[in-house]
């Protein structure tokens, strides 16, 4: 092997005794003080209750056909469209763990692969995210990866093709990823720039599904069950979000996303005025230009007279 490396099959026979996330919790005592707790069980990382998910096209098929043929995903589309709900959706319909990265520009090749730790008077190796998801033939989410430096996505690139291993140089082994393994990373493609775009050396390892907002009928149904308002009040909120997105490109970077609409919705439950809880959960997140709010406050105000 070259440099020295060693081959390690991932198993569920081979890592079922070292099933455990290193993902720590802040968790009080019984003096109510702060303690740094336990790792998570790789159980925890199962989702044992169905996500509420509406299909828009055949997503689901796409992915799934994906899955079974070992294929790394990328989902495109604008923020609060659903794509992370999609992912927990897709992990309960697999029966697989999920893993979930929320990348930054200071995430680096060490935070997804791993670290030494020095632990009293000891030094241990803990795994990182994407090493763990390899080893437990997990389902590895790094979302908006855009914002990552583009020198540690590089690190994805092996797991990406045919060979799907990992290199741990710091182990001097490299990890082949088992059967259940998949990874798939999500981005909005209305933030790209030249500073913060996929290469294409990475682009053309993966395939794609776009994902938008549902369309007005779907939105209104998935408004009312999640936010737990009545049809009729959904409707005037899905209004009120198509009208905002229009001004896309036109004063606004980003529409309004189903997420701020559930947002209103609940405060609309909870007894705010409707009117008033548009303008702080649908107008207020998404703009701060003065002159741009009264333009979507009076659009709010014409819709729900």
């Amino acid at each position: 092997m070259n440099r020295g490396h060693q081959w390690f099959e991932t198993s569920k026979q081979i890592y079922s005794i070292k099933n455990k996330i290193t993902v720590f919790r802040w968790e009080k005592n019984m003096d109510n003080k702060c303690q740094f707790f336990r790792e998570i069980p790789l159980e925890e990382c199962f989702i044992d209750k169905e996500p509420y998910y509406v299909p828009v096209g055949n997503e689901v098929e796409v992915f799934m056909a994906a899955y079974k043929n070992r294929l790394p995903v990328i989902l495109k589309g604008p923020t609060g469209c659903g794509k992370t709900r999609f992912m927990e959706y897709m992990a309960y319909r697999l029966k697989r763990p999920l893993i979930t990265v929320a990348c930054h520009e200071d995430l680096t090749a060490t935070d997804l692969v791993g670290r030494f730790l020095i632990k009293g008077e000891s030094i241990e190796w803990s795994d990182g995210p994407l090493t763990k998801a390899v080893k437990s033939g997990a389902i590895c989410y790094l979302d908006e990866v855009v914002e990552a430096r583009k020198d540690t996505i590089v690190v994805i690139h092996p797991l990406t093709d045919d060979r799907r291993i990992i290199p741990v140089d710091k182990l001097g082994v490299i990890m082949k990823a088992p059967d259940g393994f998949m990874l798939a990373v999500s981005y909005n493609p209305g933030y790209q720039s030249v500073v913060k775009d996929l290469k294409q050396s990475t682009r053309q390892r993966f395939i794609s599904i776009d994902f938008d907002y549902p369309p007005a009928d779907l939105e209104v149904q998935i408004v009312a069950h999640e936010s737990g308002i009545g049809q009729e009040m959904a409707k005037y909120l899905v209004e009120i979000g198509a009208r905002i997105r229009n001004f896309k490109h036109h004063g606004l970077e980003e529409g309004v996303s189903t997420r701020l609409l559930i947002y209103a919705g609940k405060l609309i439950r909870e007894g705010i005025e409707p009117a008033k809880a548009c303008q702080i959960a649908m107008v207020r997140p998404i703009t701060d230009n003065p002159d741009l709010q009264v333009s979507l406050d009076e659009i709010i105000s014409a819709i729900m007279e």
